[in-house]
């Protein structure tokens, strides 16, 4: 639900027109359960999606009436098996969410400050081309204000990593943080730090190198000890780079050459380090609701660091939209104000949007980086009912 990302396209062109347009305005969850009362709008909208053309979603939603849970379409298309509700997938940039806990987490032990600079922690790396890490702080990193350019969005790059041939022949290499960083670090940053928002990788994975230096310890390391396991979210992880996914899960799909349109490739097996620290992580719907409820609740953060988190700086891009530090803010045409973050990796869309008592949440997954347009009628369907 925000501007274009190059390397998922997660909400797209199409998010941005449905920004601008006003939205048209449950018992506990048994496997074999019909769609409950308060969500068959939600329903209609997630089979509209796959009616669409999206292969396959896995949901779940939580309110007052308790959990519900829904797949439609198919988790493999070679053998028609359907999605199913438990499916763990690649979450993409909700990466973030949980390097901004872990990172405030810290700032609340005193190890360090959001307005530390990155030279503080990383000397010596962000440089050359107009680029300063002196002037960026590790707030303007999480906030993407710091000016850093993408390096997604670097030709060179994407042609080598994420589109056609090129991710076919290197989908197995292994790629460091660090050499992801160089890329963005050979363009001038597009504007000064701080001066407006704009979503960049690079600072996600500066973000997570900040928080390994500053704990001393690897980056999944520090997520699992501050949040994966006091949760106890059993189907999140890290996955180095081990190229598989954990069952149950489907197959991600994308469509890897742009003159080739019709031509739909099996993306599942990737490298993760390709995406580490900005959207390396594996999860499931129910464990990302899990998540952000305490998240939202207070059970992860001190007062003063979730307030720092929702201190938002407005996106340019989308009227109506801001983003804090790690998640992000948008009130619907309907007056609904939801926080929310989504992700998208090839293969993979994610969105995991909450109220801000976390009383009503919705989580869903495509597995495919395509149908940017179905989304926000998904989540209009869930918070914004005609």
């Amino acid at each position: 639900m925000r501007r274009r990302r190059p390397r998922a396209g997660v909400v797209a062109a199409a998010a941005a027109a449905l920004l601008v347009t006003a939205f048209t305005g449950s018992a506990a969850a048994r496997d074999d359960a019909p769609p409950a009362a308060g969500h068959r709008a939600t329903q209609r909208a997630i089979e509209a999606a796959v009616a669409a053309g999206v292969p396959g979603v896995a949901a779940e939603a939580r309110d007052a009436g308790g959990v519900w849970k829904t797949a439609a379409g198919v988790g493999d298309r070679q053998t028609g098996a359907p999605r199913t509700k438990n499916d763990r997938f690649r979450v993409g940039g909700i990466t973030n969410t949980f390097v901004a806990t872990a990172l405030l987490q810290m700032e609340a032990e005193g190890k360090l400050s959001l307005d530390d600079s990155v030279e503080r922690f990383l000397p010596g790396l962000v440089t050359g081309n107009g680029n300063d890490g002196r002037a960026i702080t590790v707030r303007q990193l999480l906030n993407h204000t710091s000016g850093l350019f993408d390096f997604l969005a670097d030709p060179q790059y994407a042609t080598t990593y994420l589109a056609g041939d090129g991710f076919l022949q290197h989908r197995y290499d292994t790629l460091t943080p660090e050499q992801r960083v160089r890329v963005a670090l050979s363009h001038e940053p597009p504007f000064r730090p701080g001066a407006r928002h704009w979503y960049s990788n690079t600072n996600d994975v500066l973000a997570a190198l900040v928080l390994e230096k500053a704990a001393g310890r690897p980056y999944a390391d520090e997520v699992r000890r501050r949040v994966i396991e006091p949760l106890e979210l059993k189907a999140t992880s890290n996955p180095g780079t081990n190229s598989l996914l954990p069952r149950p899960s489907a197959r991600g799909y994308s469509r890897l050459f742009t003159d080739r349109p019709d031509r739909i490739d099996d993306v599942t097996e990737a490298n993760p380090s390709q995406s580490w620290g900005n959207g390396d992580m594996i999860s499931s719907t129910d464990d990302l609701n899990r998540f952000y409820e305490a998240l939202m609740r207070g059970r992860l953060l001190p007062p003063q660091q979730l307030k720092e988190m929702k201190t938002t700086v407005d996106n340019p891009d989308f009227p109506g939209a801001s983003y804090g530090l790690g998640i992000e803010r948008l009130t619907l045409g309907c007056g609904t104000t939801l926080w929310y973050h989504d992700g998208g990796a090839l293969g993979w869309i994610s969105l995991a949007a909450f109220t801000e008592d976390a009383g009503h949440q919705l989580t869903f997954n495509y597995n495919a980086n395509w149908g940017a347009e179905t989304i926000l009628p998904i989540v209009n369907a869930e918070y914004c009912p005609a």
